[in-house]
C-alpha cells in the first residue's frame, strides 16, 4: 500500500506581512505553493477583487501557485449567539468585507487566485452548540463549492465550535447521517489540524482518524511545546509527527477512492521569528517525510 505524497505549501503571512517577503522565502526554500490569508495585515476577504487580482498576478509572475485561500469565513460569532471568549487569531469582522455577501466574495476571491480550496471555520464557540446548528450554513457553502468547483475545507480551531478532531469527526458523522440516503457533498472536506488538537489536550484517537482520514485532502502543520503552552517550529515540540503523519496517511490510503496527494500547509504560528521558524518547519517536514517513506513535492 503506497501512501499519498505531500504537496508542500506555506501560509504566506506566517513568514512576514509583505508579499515580497513571502515570494523571496519561497525562492530561498524551494517552495512552489503559497497559501494566502493576509497581505500587509489586511485579510484578502476585506480586499476588492481588483486588489486581490494585483496580488495574484505578482504571485503568478514569481512562478508560484495558490492552492488554498486561507479565509476567515465563519470565524465570527453566529447570528444571535455570543462566544466563550478567548483570543481569536486573525479575527475578521464580516462587516469589513467590501461585498454584500462575504461567502460569495470569498469564492470570487479564491477564483481570482486560482485556488482549488477555501478554508472555513464553524463560528466562535458558544454554549449549547450542536452539529446540526451548522448544517444549513454548510449546505449553502456546499452549493457554492459545486458552482465554483472549489473544495470547502472545514478546520478544527480551538476558539470555534469545532476545535478538536473529535468535534470535527462528530460533525461529519452527524451531517452524513442527516443527509442519508443522499451522499455527503464531495466538495466538503475536513481540514485536519493535528497541532490544534494537541494544544487542546485532545490528541486524535484512532477512531477519529478513521472517520476523517478517507476525506482529507489538506492538512495544517504546526508543533507545540505542551509544558510551555506555546507553538514552536515543526519538529521542535511534543507532537509525535512521524507517528501522526503515518497514521493519517495510512488511513487516507485505505479509503475506497484514495487521493494520491494531500496538501500539507505549514502554519508556523511563531510570529516572533516567522521567517526562520517557517524555514525550520519546511526542513523538518522534509526530514520527517523521508523518515516515514513519504514523498514531498
Amino acid at each position: 500500500m503506497s501512501l499519498p505524497r505531500l504537496a508542500l505549501a506555506v501560509i504566506g503571512d506566517e513568514i512576514g506581512p509583505s508579499l515580497d517577503e513571502m515570494i523571496s522565502f519561497c525562492g530561498e526554500n524551494e517552495v512552489r505553493r503559497l497559501d494566502m490569508r493576509t497581505v500587509e495585515g489586511r485579510n484578502l476577504l476585506g480586499l476588492s477583487l481588483d486588489e486581490g487580482g494585483a496580488i495574484a498576478r505578482r504571485i503568478e509572475q514569481a512562478g508560484l501557485t495558490v492552492p488554498t485561500f486561507v479565509s476567515p469565513l465563519l470565524k465570527w460569532a453566529a447570528p444571535g449567539k455570543g462566544s466563550e471568549g478567548g483570543k481569536v487569531d486573525f479575527a475578521f469582522d464580516p462587516a469589513d468585507c467590501p461585498a454584500d455577501d462575504p461567502l460569495v466574495h470569498a469564492f470570487d476571491m479564491a477564483t481570482v487566485f486560482g485556488a482549488e480550496k477555501i478554508r472555513v471555520f464553524t463560528h466562535l464557540r458558544y454554549p449549547g452548540y450542536k452539529p446540526a446548528d451548522l448544517f444549513g450554513r454548510f449546505e449553502r457553502l456546499a452549493d457554492l463549492a459545486l458552482t465554483y468547483s472549489i473544495n470547502v475545507e472545514i478546520e478544527n480551531e480551538p476558539v470555534c465550535n469545532i476545535g478538536s478532531l473529535a468535534e470535527l469527526a462528530d460533525f461529519f458523522t452527524a451531517m452524513e447521517e442527516a443527509m442519508a440516503p443522499n451522499a455527503m457533498p464531495a466538495h466538503l472536506r475536513p481540514l485536519v489540524d493535528i497541532g490544534n488538537a494537541w494544544s487542546m489536550g485532545a490528541p486524535p484517537t484512532d477512531a477519529e482518524i478513521a472517520v476523517l482520514a478517507p476525506l482529507v485532502d489538506l492538512i495544517h502543520l504546526k508543533d507545540r511545546d505542551l509544558s510551555a503552552k506555546r507553538t514552536v517550529p515543526l519538529g521542535d515540540g511534543d507532537v509525535p509527527w512521524a507517528k501522526e503523519l503515518t497514521r493519517l496517511l495510512t488511513g487516507s490510503a485505505k479509503a475506497p477512492n484514495p487521493v494520491r496527494e494531500i496538501h500539507a500547509s505549514i502554519e508556523t504560528h511563531c510570529p516572533q521569528d516567522g521567517r526562520n521558524a517557517t524555514a525550520r518547519s519546511v526542513a523538518a517536514l522534509r526530514r520527517i517525510a523521508a523518515e516515514i517513506g513519504v514523498e514531498v513535492v
